[in-house]
């Protein structure tokens, strides 16, 4: 089937590919909300049509997702034992839920289709203020879709890449929250803050419920986050769109490795090449 982008996104209400007083306005309320809470949302983004498409394209496509199940802390790395134990580099979570890689998405398909609509990235680095912008590099992970079923969920983490884009296709039955604690390691890595986030402690989470069509920009490098766990027999999908700040930037092997059970060659390639010294 051949996609239209004009069929899948609503830009009569997001007019995201032409100069005008609309779009302006729009770039103006989601600048506000990133700079306040490092998350913004635009309700409706896509068409009825566009969530359908991205739907069966995600339940096309299901059976090639990566499930696991694992302990992981929110740097996704390996237990440090010279660390006091109730350092939050040392506390770990069960994690269960699949992701499906990107190269399971054609570029004819309904999701890469709206990911390379004409002024798509334009519009995403415009709502971000950022001069380094670029897509992610990994060709496991610049386009995906998390797929979580009843149990599953995603416990405190924070993101490789710098930002986020996420388009909500279909939500469980119940359940399936998105909680975060906006910017919590701007600067440095702030390990008290995200000890109490850990602990049930912290008065800096919010809770987020977003519904099929929804497109969310996130700070999620910056911003620790978790899915809440999921009840009945409808499974979550979510797109991801991941955008960094350098150019030809990829997964570590190891965070790969869990997140999609396999490597490729360039994650070995370029292990270790990041900008910036957070951990992970």
């Amino acid at each position: 089937m051949n996609y239209h982008a004009a069929n899948l996104i609503n830009l009569a209400q997001y007019p995201i590919q032409r100069d005008c007083a609309e779009r302006d306005a729009i770039l103006e309320q989601v600048r506000c909300d990133l700079a306040r809470d490092g998350c913004a949302v635009l309700k409706g983004f896509l068409t009825q049509d566009g969530i359908d498409a991205l739907r069966q394209e995600a339940d096309g496509v299901a059976e090639k997702g990566h499930k696991s199940r694992s302990r992981t802390n929110v740097y996704f790395t390996k237990d440090d034992p010279n660390l006091p134990e109730d350092d939050p580099r040392r506390q770990y979570f069960d994690r269960s839920n699949a992701f499906i890689p990107a190269d399971n998405f054609t570029t004819d398909g309904a999701l890469r289709t709206v990911h390379d609509f004409d002024g798509f990235d334009t519009f995403i680095q415009s709502c971000l203020l950022e001069d380094k912008f670029y897509r992610y590099a990994d060709p496991l992970a610049d386009v995906i879709v998390n797929m979580a079923d009843e149990g599953n969920g995603f416990p405190w983490h924070f993101d490789t890449n710098n930002f986020t884009v996420t388009l909500a296709i279909q939500n469980a039955e119940e359940g399936g929250a998105f909680e975060y604690a906006p910017g919590i390691r701007e600067g440095d890595e702030n390990f008290d803050e995200v000890k109490r986030v850990l602990d049930g402690r912290s008065d800096k989470v919010k809770v987020l419920e977003l519904e099929p069509g929804d497109l969310q920009l996130f700070r999620g490098r910056y911003s620790l986050h978790r899915v809440a766990p999921l009840k009945g027999n409808t499974p979550r999908y979510v797109a991801i769109f991941s955008y960094v700040e350098e150019p030809d930037m990829v997964g570590n092997p190891e965070r790969t490795e869990q997140l999609y059970g396999r490597t490729l060659p360039i994650h070995w390639e370029r292990a270790g090449k990041r900008a910036d010294a957070y951990i992970d």
